[in-house]
This record gives C-alpha cells, structure tokens and sequence, in this order.
C-alpha cells in the first residue's frame, strides 16, 4: 500500500527531469501528501508531456458519487487490468507520479513506526500511476484523479511492509505514457518490482501520521528506542 509521499522540489525541477511542459508552477514543499490531496503527475498530452495537478483517489468515469475516489487511491499490479474501477484507465489514461520520497508503516508490537523511504542517489522515483476524468453530475465540473499502482516490495522494503508503488524504469516512461499503447500484456510486464533500485529507507516521527502537519520535520530521521540500531547517520540497517 502507498497512503502518504512527498512531492519536495518544484514542478519546474519535474518539467526538466521528466521532459515535460510544466502547467502548474508550483513551488513544492509537500512533505505528507495524502489522498484526496492534490498532487503534481506527469500526463501525455497530444505529442507534449505535461506536469498536471490531479486530486489523489482516482473516481471511475462511470461513478455517480465522487466519495469512491476516497478508497481508490492504490491500484494493485496483479488486478490493474481486470478491475471494473481500473481497466478503463490502464488501457488508456496513464500517468507518472513524482515521488520524493513515501512513508510505509511497521507495526513493532502495538505500535505502527512510520518510515520513510527515499532514492539514495536524490532523484525522484517515477510512480506508475493511472487518472481518470469525471463529470460531476450536480455541477457540470469535471474532476482529473489520478491512482498509485502497488505491488510486491523490493529488497529492504520488504522488511517493513509487503507492498510499495511500482517504480517504473527510465526506459519505460516513453511507452507508459503512451495512450495509443493499450496491449494488457506489454503494459502488465511494466509492473514489476525494479530490483537493483538503491534506497535509504529510515525511521521517521509519528507526526507524519496526522495529515495536517506538512514541514521538513516529518524527514528527519529518529532513533528507535527498540530493535535494530540505527547507523551513524540515523539510517535502518537493512542487512
């Protein structure tokens, strides 16, 4: 599952990074998106990529109320495509997610210990995510929404929790944006754990539960009081 990340550097870093037309002009500085938030995606638009806000929860074209975006914020790999609120979008409306960073959770006993999970070399992680257009019947107003597909974790995710989004690689991007690709089996073998993917993964506060805080904080890392120590610079050991 992915329930919170981080969208730290400006959509005009995104727009150099993923090649793309930058249309929102948004400084950054999330640290503790959430669903129904708002969030910068990367979307194929005619023969331009842009960088788009789209609300997180993805709501199917074909829903009368807007609340079933609230629990459609993950979409998983091994169902993407058979699923009545996802395989419309999967064959047709795909996108990328930026990623800084995300939070997973462990639970230690009783209690849940947030951590966050980051490349180690500083780039983002390129999320395969999926966005939808919905008409809001009452107002005429359409709605863009967009979802994370998970899947199995790689190595030292896999301690923590046994789902994470599925990071797409670089040579993938070109032919996951493109609406015009719609072979179920050519998309499917896209979403595979990217094995080899170096992470920093270490344990960070429990404010990062509560949606209203939002600041630089939320990354710093803590010690544990229990479990494996931490290395020097407050990192998991992950073996």
């Amino acid at each position: 599952m992915c329930g919170r990340f981080t969208q730290q550097r400006p959509t005009s870093d995104l727009a150099e990074i993923f090649d793309a037309e930058d249309r929102i002009g948004a400084p950054g500085g999330h640290f503790n998106i959430a669903p129904t938030n708002e969030a910068a995606v990367v979307v194929q638009r005619d023969e331009r990529r842009a960088i788009a806000a789209y609300r997180w929860g993805l709501i199917p074209h074909w829903a009368k109320d807007a609340k079933i975006g609230n629990r459609m914020f993950n979409a998983r790999a091994e169902t993407v495509a058979i699923s009545p609120a996802f395989r419309d979008a999967f064959r047709r409306r795909r996108c990328i997610v930026p990623v800084d960073s995300f939070y997973e959770w462990r639970r230690d006993e009783k209690v849940r210990q947030p951590f966050r999970i980051v490349r180690a070399d500083g780039r983002p992680l390129a999320v395969a995510g999926l966005w939808s257009a919905w008409k809001d019947p009452s107002t005429e107003a359409v709605v863009r929404t967009f979802t994370i597909i998970t899947g199995e974790p790689i190595d030292g995710v896999r301690e923590i929790h046994d789902r994470m989004p599925i990071v797409l690689h670089e040579d993938a991007w070109p032919l996951w944006l493109d609406p015009a690709l719609g072979d179920p089996g050519e998309l499917q073998a896209m979403l595979t754990p990217f094995e080899g993917l170096d992470l920093d993964i270490y344990p960070v506060g429990s404010k990062v539960n509560n949606v209203r805080f939002d600041g630089p904080e939320l990354i710093e890392p803590v010690v544990l009081a229990a479990g494996p120590p931490p290395s020097t610079d407050g990192r998991l050991p992950l073996g």
